[in-house]
């Protein structure tokens, strides 16, 4: 089981993007000390839902200040970067990182990004599968063009090759840096699939839905010739949320209190590039939502939970929001006891 964080840089009522941000940096930070596995780290664009705009900037401050931990993104968006420019700042991580960084890429949503970005509605809603293929080119091969609808260039030397990681002791090099594909539609299911890449998640996703996610992954990525080896150790990530507290009712008791607060401001805050119209979830149902499927609880309740959904959708990664509470020093703790308490029930 490799139990890690997802860090949403949220920005809750009252505060400013500074303290949101060094939330998240500490929580790293003591995510390391802890024992956990890895840091997920995402990305918007000019709402307080979540306030860090670069997840891979990011993700180069944490790495260098970690040794052990996993970072990746969760995730970096396509739909609104050149992916050459994200191969090579991901080629850049992984190998000054010493193989620790892990991209997470995804189509995100029809946001005002799209415009700001100049990738308009089109990138958004055709342009995934051409963005993703040219990015794990980038990442696998010495020379590059670009022939595809959206990006035409022509052929140049990829410069650092993300596959030429120094290996230790004479060992063959690992490659390029881990690619996971976030998932909310079977379309993307069967993209990622065909290529072999794991999937992220959802946190508002329950069990059975991600079991038939990993069902549907694992049926096109044999049909599509993968072995079966490698579809028997997908690392596919499963997104939660955790909160650990001595009694049940007062970890549910926590995220309510402040989780809606956030998620009103936050979500609201999102701006459709064509006027679309969009329903909002209810914050405090929501929040109820996620509190009844994920490790919220104490340490035992938390244990059962992520064993419980390891075993119904063959998922053993995950990335668990921890920053609920709102508070700096609640989040640390939360973040210590679920490292140094539940974790050890999982092993």
């Amino acid at each position: 089981m490799r139990v890690g964080t997802f860090v949403l840089a949220a920005q809750f009522p009252g505060q400013g993007p500074g303290e949101a941000l060094h939330r998240a940096v500490r929580s790293t930070e003591v995510a390391e000390e802890s024992g956990l596995d890895s840091v997920w780290l995402a990305e918007h664009h000019f709402v307080p839902y979540g306030v860090c705009p670069s997840a891979v900037t990011l993700a180069a401050l944490l790495l260098g200040r970690t040794r052990r931990i996993r970072v990746g993104t969760a995730v970096s968006v396509l739909s609104t970067q050149h992916p050459v420019a994200l191969g090579e700042q991901a080629a850049l991580l992984h190998l000054t990182s010493g193989g620790r960084f892990t991209l997470g890429v995804g189509r995100g949503g029809p946001w005002v990004d799209l415009e700001v970005f100049g990738g308009g509605l089109e990138a958004y809603e055709k342009g995934f599968p051409e963005s993703l293929e040219l990015l794990l080119d980038w990442l696998g091969s010495p020379k590059v063009a670009g022939r595809g609808e959206r990006y035409g260039f022509r052929e140049v030397t990829v410069v650092p090759r993300a596959d030429e990681l120094l290996a230790e002791d004479g060992a063959e090099s690992p490659g390029g840096p881990e690619v996971v594909v976030a998932c909310t539609s079977a379309k993307t299911v069967k993209l990622a699939a065909e290529k072999g890449l794991p999937m992220l998640l959802g946190m508002h996703c329950g069990d059975q839905e991600k079991a038939d996610m990993v069902a549907l992954w694992r049926s096109t990525a044999l049909a599509a010739g993968r072995s079966p080896e490698s579809v028997r150790e997908a690392g596919h990530v499963s997104a939660g949320v955790a909160q650990i507290a001595d009694r049940p009712q007062e970890a549910v008791e926590t995220l309510v209190k402040t989780m809606p607060g956030w998620l009103r401001q936050g979500l609201e805050a999102h701006v459709t590039v064509d006027g679309r119209h969009r329903v909002m979830r209810d914050p405090v149902a929501y929040t109820e939502l996620l509190c009844g499927l994920h490790p919220v609880g104490p340490p035992r309740l938390a244990a059962d939970r992520l064993a419980a959904t390891a075993e119904r959708t063959g998922i053993t990664r995950f990335a668990l929001l921890v920053e609920g509470s709102g508070d700096l020093a609640a989040t640390e703790e939360n973040v210590a006891r679920l490292g140094t308490e539940v974790l050890p029930l999982l092993t």
